[in-house]
């Protein structure tokens, strides 16, 4: 049975590099797995009055539902101020709540950031895991993804180029689907 890995991009700038790394993702789509971008655009701000008076946006609904259909996450952020972009931490808590209603629980997932300079994003790829500790979210260990100088990595049309870049991303793929069977069996060339 194909498995549903949500890819959840840390930057709402339609030209993003987080955005563009995504439609990379898109074209390694393995065997048996089917990758698709899950928006943060439409969500305000977490507020836990939404929940507690039972009156959620239609927003929130609408994303902890398709949240809790897919059965793994890919992150893929830039970083802002050694830290992950406010939309995608925001994500993070409106899918983690109400208590005990988390929808990220127990999904395997890969982190990937990246930078125009030479970090790649350290930081926010380090950050991001801890904020995924205690929502139950199992983040791969290696290989660690961190694209440095990022603007470099694609073409004027906005594709990723062939190079080191697209080879680590692949990389990053097949590494990930190895870490989803430690969760879920997968068939041979399923």
């Amino acid at each position: 049975m194909e498995k549903t890995i949500g890819l959840l991009v840390g930057s709402l700038r339609k030209e993003s590099f987080s955005g563009k790394i995504a439609r990379a993702l898109l074209e390694m789509t393995p065997p048996g797995f089917a990758f698709k971008v899950v928006s943060l655009a439409d969500l305000p701000i977490y507020n836990a009055d939404f929940d507690t008076d039972g009156q959620p946006p239609a927003s929130y609904t609408a994303f902890r539902e398709e949240a809790s259909r897919v059965d793994g996450l890919i992150f893929i952020t830039p970083e802002y101020n050694r830290s992950v972009p406010a939309v995608l931490k925001n994500a993070l808590d409106i899918g983690s709540r109400p208590v005990g209603k988390n929808v990220w629980k127990g999904k395997p997932a890969m982190v990937i950031s990246h930078s125009p300079g030479s970090y790649g994003g350290f930081g926010a790829n380090h950050h991001l895991r801890q904020c995924l500790v205690p929502l139950n979210v199992p983040a791969m260990p290696a290989p660690e993804l961190y694209l440095a100088k990022i603007a470099e990595s694609f073409d004027e049309s906005g594709m990723i180029k062939d190079g080191a870049t697209k080879e680590l991303l692949k990389k990053g793929v097949d590494a990930y689907v190895e870490w989803c069977g430690r969760f879920y069996p997968l068939k041979a060339g399923a």
